[in-house]
């Protein structure tokens, strides 16, 4: 079980991360800082560069503790929250990936889940340092509270659809 725990947060935890990765920087194919300002626009957010740093900085952080196995349920709680919002951009489109839909952000916010309420396993940074077995309800305010924080930044950060529509025609202005 403890071998299966590590492949999965080492699989999901690192693909998170590189996804952070490439909205800040143009490594592992990413656009850069720029290209990820100009994402979060076209896809109808406000803030710019700071959104695509929040953004990219989340996903990062919340990759590599879940690969790490360190703080698990908060940074379960982080990928949710983060793959919420990217499941949310892509709703419309329907589920399935092959059209752009959310299939791939859900899979990423129920593995989260998952990996919130089983621990991380014996080969993680948690269990070296004794903060596991994670009390269940820990996990349980985690799994709110990711969506939820997803769905709110949403709600704070996007434009109104005619706003966004704007947006995608205008010049991109830091």
């Amino acid at each position: 079980m403890d071998a299966g725990l590590l492949l999965l947060r080492l699989a999901v935890g690192l693909l998170i991360a590189g996804h952070g990765v490439q909205k800040v920087s143009h490594l592992l194919g990413g656009d850069g800082l720029a290209g990820g300002t100009e994402e979060f626009r076209r896809d109808g957010f406000r803030g710019g560069r700071l959104t695509a740093v929040a953004a990219g900085g989340s996903q990062i952080g919340a990759g590599l503790s879940l690969s790490a196995g360190l703080l698990t349920p908060l940074a379960a709680m982080a990928a949710m929250g983060v793959m919420t919002v990217a499941g949310t951009v892509k709703w419309s489109k329907g589920l399935w990936v092959q059209h752009d839909g959310y299939e791939y952000p859900l899979v990423l916010v129920v593995v989260s889940a998952s990996l919130a309420l089983t621990g991380p396993g014996r080969w993680s940074v948690d269990h070296v340092v004794g903060v596991t077995p994670w009390p269940v309800w820990i996990a349980v305010v985690a799994i709110a509270v990711g969506p939820l924080s997803g769905l709110l930044t949403r709600a704070a950060l996007h434009r109104s659809s005619a706003t966004a529509e704007g947006v995608r025609h205008a010049r991109p202005a830091d």
